[in-house]
């Protein structure tokens, strides 16, 4: 197994990106196709809260997909065992900072030996099919590797994602964000503000992942306010971009103006 590990927050932009050791892959060897998303049939009970959460770290994080040193993905497999590459685990969406991003996506396979690095922050979007292994399986494979937060999203309010407590039975567990410390995930702690949002803070993103009547926003503590949707990021982006195209071009023209 492989430990790679290197933490990058937010703030850290524009990274330092690690050079990608490209090596031999025996793709005929596999198991399974990679160039197939493998989704649970209950796919649809997840599907809208995913692609917000990732639409929102795309706008966010990777300049919708422009920036090469971001590597941001769904459903696709992080093999960790550099012997064998049918060992893998396939996260919801996972987010990875200061790695060729451009060198990844042609290999079809997260390979962190490969990238430099394991990703840095994961997270599973709860369905009825995949709910066990979310609780159990998953967070001691990500433990393992290395990987520095993972985080769990019950859009059902917590009828998936459950806790087992210590005295018996279980406790609903719409959100749940944990810390890696000495190899085990430590709980976040998470609060419900009075309009009834639960929120537990990122320290990987500098955010606070909340959920809002089973909706997955995200707050930003540094401006006091939510991200929007990424429909309205994108408007936001482009207006931007319009009006730093317009401001070069009445530098252009007082130039030749000057010139003149």
């Amino acid at each position: 197994m492989t430990t790679l590990k290197t933490v990058a927050k937010a703030s850290a932009l524009p990274y330092e990106m690690l050079p990608y050791r490209k090596g031999d892959v025996d793709y005929g060897g596999l198991n399974f196709n990679p160039d197939l998303v493998d989704v649970p049939p209950d796919h649809m009970e997840q599907s809208l809260e995913q692609e917000e959460i990732i639409w929102l770290l795309r706008a966010r994080f990777t300049d919708f997909n422009r920036r090469p040193d971001v590597f941001l993905d769904r459903d696709s497999n992080i093999c960790y065992n550099p012997r064998d590459l049918n060992v893998r685990v396939s996260p919801d969406v996972y987010l990875a900072f200061g790695v060729d991003a451009q060198a990844i996506r042609p290999r079809k396979l997260y390979l962190p030996w490969e990238a430099g690095k394991v990703p840095d922050w994961v997270l599973e979007v709860a369905s009825e099919s995949t709910a066990r292994a979310d609780v159990n399986r998953k967070p001691n494979i990500y433990a393992q590797i290395g990987i520095p937060e993972y985080w769990m999203f019950d859009p059902t309010g917590g009828r998936y994602h459950r806790q087992r407590m210590d005295g018996g039975g279980f406790r609903p567990q719409p959100l749940y964000g944990g810390r890696l410390v000495d190899g085990r995930y430590q709980p976040i702690e998470l609060t419900t503000e009075p309009d009834g949002i639960l929120k537990g803070y990122s320290e990987i993103l500098e955010l606070s992942l909340a959920w809002d009547e089973g909706w997955p926003r995200f707050y930003d503590p540094a401006t006091g306010g939510y991200l929007e949707n990424w429909r309205q990021e994108r408007e936001i982006w482009e207006r931007e971009r319009a009006a730093d195209r317009e401001r070069i071009r009445q530098l252009e023209a007082e130039l030749r103006r000057l010139r003149s």
